[in-house]
């Protein structure tokens, strides 16, 4: 039986991303070889390729001069990446968290002096936004996470910047649309809403890559070595660009990112209403912060000893993934794109049991 799958990466797949992956594995369009095992340099596989950076720049919009490049080393190797290339004098950030935090440590190793953090919302566990601050115009570039999935909040909105804004999105890339043009970077690990772990998506402004700093940068930390070879300086990961593409290919499918977003907005709006409503449970971030993709909630104090009990009875209703990150506890529903509807209702009627049956 199929579970309904909360977890927060790697992220639950659509039915025609698993089928058609399951099928390529075996064989590849009828060609006698195995998705992992046909050549980079094929021309089914060149095909792949372009088909997949075709889909991103259509669904997102991309306008003229970006270019879509598809990495190794998840987003985490984009944080040292960044600064690596682009940071010179000094580099702006926001702190929302813990990927937020990863991203300001790498950006250090190139001088704390120059690494701004303009805000942060570490004062109250990272449950909103930081705001009011001011973005340095000389700053070389301004960088954000859009989504923090441990925490629970969630930036949607395409800020304006002065300078070269970079987001992480990581994990909310596809569930709405995206001014891409006021952005100069947009990247992030596929494993949370684009496809499996093992792949990372890059949308950078062709300007950026005449914007590298002057120092020593090995050649696989160089942006401009991804693109000069379209992705192909070395071995691309080709089945997660695989999945990547078919995930892509049911997005359009479904009515593109629009649609994405109506339903994770109803998705939201089912369970952050009865988490409002419930006597045992409470959320854990701002109302007006919160996060369509990754849902925090925790019980009361009084209930708290009960957090075992509840995991055990949701595993025995076909649940999987609602357990909290372990710096976080409580729970966490992660409602990624392939996330049907009615697995939300599902959660939300264990839940009311749950409640039920032991206020």
């Amino acid at each position: 039986m199929r579970k309904h799958i909360f977890n927060a990466g790697p992220c639950i797949l659509s039915e025609p991303a698993r089928e058609n992956t399951a099928k390529a594995v075996i064989d590849l369009n009828g060609i006698g070889m195995s998705i992992m095992e046909v050549s980079h340099r094929s021309k089914e596989f060149q095909a792949i390729m372009d088909e997949t950076v075709d889909l991103m720049k259509e669904l997102l919009d991309v306008p003229e001069g970006y270019s879509v490049l598809f990495l190794g080393g998840g987003a985490s190797t984009q944080f040292a990446m960044i600064p690596m290339n682009f940071l010179n004098k000094k580099a702006a950030y926001i702190n929302t968290g813990t990927w937020a935090t990863n991203a300001i440590k790498e950006a250090n190793l190139y001088g704390k002096e120059k690494v701004l953090v303009l805000g942060s919302s570490e004062d109250k566990n990272f449950s909103y936004i930081p705001k009011g601050y001011s973005i340095p115009t000389d700053a070389d570039y301004f960088h954000i996470t859009t989504n923090n999935t441990i925490k629970g909040t969630e930036i949607r909105e395409d800020y304006d910047s002065p300078v070269p804004l970079i987001a992480d999105m990581s994990s909310d890339i596809m569930s709405r649309p995206v001014d891409v043009s006021k952005y100069a970077m947009i990247y992030g690990g596929a494993q949370k809403n684009l496809g499996p772990a093992g792949v990372t998506f890059v949308i950078i402004k062709d300007e950026m890559l005449e914007k590298v700093v002057d120092r020593p940068i090995p050649t696989m930390l160089k942006y401009a070595t991804h693109h000069s070879k379209g992705s192909m300086y070395n071995t691309p990961p080709a089945m997660n660009i695989f999945v990547v593409g078919e995930t892509l290919k049911w997005v359009k499918a479904q009515g593109g990112v629009k649609e994405m977003e109506r339903r994770a907005l109803e998705k939201a709006d089912l369970l952050y209403n009865y988490i409002d409503q419930s006597s045992m449970f409470k959320g854990t971030v701002a109302k007006e912060d919160r996060s369509l993709m990754n849902i925090c909630f925790v019980m009361e104090e009084k209930y708290a000893h009960l957090d075992a009990d509840l995991l055990k009875m949701a595993a025995e209703k076909n649940i999987a993934g609602i357990k909290g990150h372990r710096s976080v506890g409580g729970f966490r529903a992660s409602c990624y794109n392939a996330l049907e509807k009615e697995s939300v209702e599902h959660l939300v009627k264990v839940l009311r049991e749950f409640e039920e049956k032991n206020l």
